[in-house]
């Protein structure tokens, strides 16, 4: 499995969320607390949004985040108020530029953490129900990136909560066809550049951990010795695998089978129910 990290608020340095923190991402690249794996090593990505263009930036590599001095210099220099940043732990799928999450699409981007039960199995079937004239665009051979393009298919650009429960009841549909019990664990995360929207979960309903980011008027309160919430707008928001730090009352858990919205004005969080477009 993997780790991953979503951020959207106040234009911040990627490095002072990806290294600076207790339990920042590249420590969990190596010292994951929550995760089904310790050390998250088969590559890693960063994508981010600038003033300068509609689509987002990518940085990908196969080796691990931990010792990556290009990206220990991009973080030290790129500003963004919306970025991804991911840890790959492989569940089968080579480790390959090409299958280092996030992926994108135009200006959408996206990033996964779970898997697709029996992909080797159902993997053709799902792959001939993406739309043709997006299939060409796949690049690799990870069932999160067929979950992005059936995602596309099914609408996101109409409705991005309506085409992730499009997706996953296909995944569902499908696998369960095949003869998997429990065909679909997912984490992940989307965005178009303006809101974020992520999702918690899996069909045994046990999905893997999700947190987000208390509203930073409350961190403020709880913690005003911290300089980063002093920094950041009341819109600032973090949803991450794991929590980054032990700063008590910063983070609360992303409910089972739910997803949320990140958003200019309230953000929003509401039930997740897998539904055929």
């Amino acid at each position: 499995m993997c780790r991953w990290l979503a951020y959207r608020g106040t234009p911040v340095l990627l490095d002072s969320l990806l290294y600076r923190p207790d339990h920042s991402l590249i420590d969990q690249s190596l010292h994951s607390k929550l995760g089904v794996e310790t050390t998250n090593g088969d590559g890693f990505g960063v994508g981010w949004y600038s003033a300068y263009s509609d689509t987002p930036a990518l940085l990908r590599d196969v080796g691990p985040a931990w010792n990556n001095r290009n990206l220990r210099e991009l973080a030290d220099h790129v500003r963004s108020p919306l970025f991804f940043a991911h840890i790959r732990a492989s569940t089968g799928a080579a480790v390959q530029q090409s299958n280092c999450h996030p992926f994108r699409h135009g200006r959408w981007m996206f990033m996964h953490n779970g898997a697709i039960a029996g992909f080797s199995r159902v993997r053709r079937d799902l792959a001939l129900l993406v739309d043709p004239a997006l299939y060409s665009d796949i690049e690799g051979t990870t069932d999160s990136e067929v979950m992005f393009y059936l995602a596309l298919t099914f609408g996101l650009d109409r409705d991005p909560p309506a085409a992730v429960a499009a997706m996953a009841a296909v995944v569902e549909r499908v696998g369960r066809e095949h003869g998997m019990e429990f065909p679909l664990q997912m984490t992940l995360a989307l965005t178009d550049g303006e809101r974020l929207w992520a999702f918690r979960y899996s069909s045994a309903h046990a999905s893997r951990s999700l947190f987000y980011s208390k509203r930073v008027e409350a961190l403020r309160r709880l913690h005003p010795d911290v300089s980063f919430f002093r920094d950041v707008s009341e819109e600032t928001r973090l949803i991450v695998s794991e929590p980054l730090g032990d700063l008590p009352g910063a983070w609360k858990e992303v409910p089972e089978n739910s997803y949320g919205v990140v958003q200019p004005g309230d953000d929003e969080l509401h039930r997740f129910v897998p539904a055929a477009a």
